[in-house]
C-alpha cells in the first residue's frame, strides 16, 4: 500500500523533471529551489501555515469519500464561509472578547459549510440524484453569492477600497509561541484526531464504511442509509468551513474576488494517495504545501507560470490513476476494509442468492 501511495509522486515529480529539460530548465535547480523556500531559512513555518486549511479539508473529503459519495461542492462551500467570517469578523472582534469572537466565527463557517451541503445531501438520500452535478452546481452558487456579498456595498464591500474585497480583520488568531504558525493548525491537527477516531473507533464510522463499501448489506443489517449520507455530507461541509475559517483567521485577514481559493482541486489526490486514512494524510498534505509554498519563488526563478506546480499535482492523479488501475482496486471503499469485515459483508448477500 506505501509503495502503491509513494511511486505516483515519484514518477510524477521524475515526469515533471522531463517536462523541465524540454523546457530548457535544470530540474535540480527547480526542486531545490522549493526545499529552499517551503523549508529553508523559515520557509517551514510558511509551508506549515498553508497545511491548516488543506488538512481540514483533506478531512472533510475523507469523511465524505469513505461514504463513496463525492463532494465536489467545496470550492462554494468555502467561499462562501469565507466571505460571511471576513464579513462580520472586523467589528466582532473589535465588540466582543477574542475568546468568544474567533469560536463564533469558527462556528459560523462550520455551519455555513455544512448548510451548503444540505440540498445535495436530501437528493442524494432520498431520491438517488447524482451528488457530482448536485454539488457542482451548488458550488457554482456559492460562488456567485460570495462575490456578490463581497463586491456588494450593502454587504461586505469595504468602501475604502476600490478593490472587489472586504475589510480587513484587526485582530487574527494568535500564533503558537516562538513561531509565526497560527493557532488554526491546532484545529486542523485537532480535527484530523477527531475523524480518525470516528472513521476507525465509533459505530457510526464503522455504519459509514460499510455503507461506502455495499449499500445493499448496509440495507440487510438495517443501517439508515439517507441519515448516514446527509450526516457524512454535513461533516465533510463542516469542515471545509473550518478550513475557511482558519485560512481567513489566521492568514489573510479578508477576502478578494480575485483570491484562488481553489483548493480543494489539489487536494484530492493526496486523499486517495492516503487511502482515504485521516493520518496517512498528514505527510501528503505536508509534502504539497511545501510544494505549493516553496513552488512559488522555484516557477520565479525559472520564469515559469505558477501554475506549473498544478501540472505536477495533475501527473501526480494521473499516475495514481494508472497505478490503481494496474492494481486491485474494482470499488472504492473495499480496500480500506479488513478482510473479515468483507466477508461479513459478503455472507448476506450470498445467503439470500442461495435461498
Amino acid at each position: 500500500m506505501l509503495i502503491r501511495s509513494v511511486v505516483p509522486v515519484v514518477l510524477a515529480l521524475v515526469a515533471g523533471g522531463i517536462l523541465l529539460l524540454g523546457l530548457g530548465r535544470n530540474p535540480l535547480t527547480f526542486y531545490g529551489d522549493i526545499w529552499k523556500g517551503g523549508i529553508e531559512q523559515g520557509g517551514w513555518q510558511d509551508s506549515a501555515i498553508r497545511m491548516a486549511p488543506f488538512l481540514l479539508i483533506a478531512a472533510g473529503l475523507t469523511v465524505i469519500f469513505r461514504a463513496n459519495i463525492w463532494n465536489l461542492g467545496y470550492n462554494g462551500q468555502f467561499l462562501l464561509a469565507a466571505a460571511l467570517v471576513s464579513g462580520y469578523a472586523p467589528s466582532l472582534v473589535k465588540d466582543v472578547s477574542l475568546w468568544i469572537a474567533f469560536p463564533v466565527l469558527f462556528l459560523l463557517a462550520a455551519g455555513v459549510g455544512a448548510v451548503w451541503t444540505i440540498v445535495p445531501a436530501l437528493l442524494k438520500a432520498f431520491y438517488g440524484t447524482n451528488e457530482i452535478i448536485t454539488t457542482l452546481m451548488m458550488s457554482f452558487i456559492g460562488v456567485d453569492v460570495a462575490s456578490i456579498l463581497i463586491k456588494s456595498p450593502s454587504a461586505f464591500h469595504d468602501p475604502s477600497t476600490p478593490l472587489p474585497q472586504t475589510a480587513v480583520i484587526s485582530r487574527l488568531l494568535p500564533n503558537i509561541p516562538g513561531t509565526r504558525i497560527h493557532i488554526g493548525l491546532l484545529v486542523a491537527f485537532a480535527a484530523i484526531l477527531v475523524v480518525h477516531y470516528v472513521m476507525t473507533r465509533t459505530s457510526w464510522g464503522l455504519k459509514l464504511q460499510i455503507m461506502g463499501a455495499n449499500p445493499r448489506a448496509a440495507r440487510h443489517f438495517g443501517i439508515s442509509l439517507p441519515r448516514l449520507i446527509v450526516g457524512s455530507f454535513l461533516v465533510s461541509g463542516a469542515l471545509v468551513g473550518l478550513a475557511a475559517a482558519a485560512d481567513i483567521l489566521g492568514l489573510w485577514g479578508y477576502v478578494r474576488t480575485s483570491q484562488p481559493f481553489n483548493y480543494g482541486d489539489s487536494v484530492i489526490p493526496f486523499v486517495f494517495l492516503a487511502r482515504l486514512n485521516a493520518l496517512a494524510v498528514v505527510p501528503f498534505i505536508a509534502f504539497y504545501s511545501v510544494l505549493s509554498t516553496g513552488g512559488d519563488l522555484a516557477a520565479s526563478n525559472a520564469s515559469l507560470p505558477s501554475d506549473f506546480l498544478l501540472v505536477l499535482v495533475a501527473l501526480i492523479l494521473l499516475f495514481m490513476t494508472v497505478i490503481e488501475y494496474m492494481g486491485r482496486r474494482r470499488e472504492l471503499g473495499q480496500s480500506y476494509l479488513t478482510p473479515g469485515l468483507k466477508q461479513a459483508l459478503r455472507a448476506p448477500l450470498i445467503r439470500r442468492q442461495t435461498v
